[in-house]
């Protein structure tokens, strides 16, 4: 992607940056986000922030980067460029953190699904 080399006005830019995170905010459903996210990111760029976020998800359950590189087809370098983005700032912590509770919610939806069978 080519992003034009001719300034925006910072106060356009800053109503049109918020303008797309609250776009973001509102949307409610997975099926929501996926339209939104299609037709507005090219595969390539959709596929690049997908990979970019299951590093930071493995490299949090502490695989190690050659299970990274093989099981993700990424480089060393996307993996050290996570790993750096991850400890520098929240926007993969949150997403982590909510990974991470998503998982606990299903582990325990299906323990107490079990026990209500029985």
């Amino acid at each position: 992607m080519q992003v034009s080399k001719k300034k925006v006005n910072p106060k356009i830019q800053k109503q049109i940056f918020n303008l797309f995170y609250q776009v973001i905010n509102d949307l409610k459903t997975p099926q929501e986000v996926k339209g939104f996210l299609e037709v507005l990111l090219t595969k390539t760029e959709l596929e690049a922030i997908v990979k970019r976020l299951a590093v930071a998800h493995y490299l949090e359950k502490g695989r190690t980067y050659e299970n990274i590189k093989k099981s993700l087809a990424v480089s060393s370098a996307t993996i050290a460029s996570v790993q750096g983005q991850a400890k520098k700032g929240k926007g993969f912590g949150i997403a982590l953190e909510k990974i991470k509770a998503e998982e606990w919610a299903d582990k325990w939806a299906k323990k107490i699904s079990q026990l209500v069978k029985r």
